[in-house]
């Protein structure tokens, strides 16, 4: 079951670092809890579903290593993140996928959970371009079973992200 509430601007809500930092920066963002079922095949996908929202409009933080340090990737939940492209896209010469407890231990949240948003320490963040071309986006609100919708340009403005095709 998903409900839905509306912030702009004020501290609180849900309590997530994300949801409060946004809430610091004065972005208009709604909150969509849901019930999430552990068992779920795709984190992602799950949200799509139960939040009664195309996939393509929700979208997962990935975490890479750069060989020189971490970087986050946002694509959405039904396509994968072109390691190559986004490699590219921060001047690397190659990406892997993080390992997931470096992942936690950098942004301070939990895999299937993490947000790009609010995050311990600012990463390098690329925004597949596609979350353009909608007027709202979905991410992980920080835990599993919340979502955070708010309008792209602010999802890249408040994680000082770089837009790039990095979805395939």
């Amino acid at each position: 079951m998903a409900r839905s509430t509306t912030g702009r601007g004020e501290p609180g809500g849900s309590g997530t670092p994300a949801a409060l930092a946004l809430g610091r920066a004065g972005v208009a963002f709604t909150m969509h809890p849901y019930d999430h079922d552990p068992a779920a095949p795709s984190y992602g996908l799950e949200a799509a579903q139960a939040l009664g929202v195309p996939p393509d409009r929700v979208f997962k933080t990935l975490l890479v290593d750069t060989g020189a340090g971490l970087a986050v990737g946002i694509v959405p939940v039904d396509r994968q993140l072109d390691l190559k492209a986004v490699a590219a896209a921060l001047g690397a010469k190659k990406v892997s996928m993080a390992d997931p407890a470096a992942a936690e231990r950098s942004t301070g949240y939990v895999v299937g959970g993490i947000s790009p948003i609010g995050q311990k320490r600012p990463l390098p963040t690329i925004v597949d371009t596609s979350a353009l071309e909608h007027e709202t986006v979905f991410v992980s609100g920080g835990r599993r079973g919340l979502d955070l919708e708010l309008a792209p340009a602010d999802l890249v403005r408040i994680t000082s992200a770089r837009t790039a095709t990095i979805a395939r």
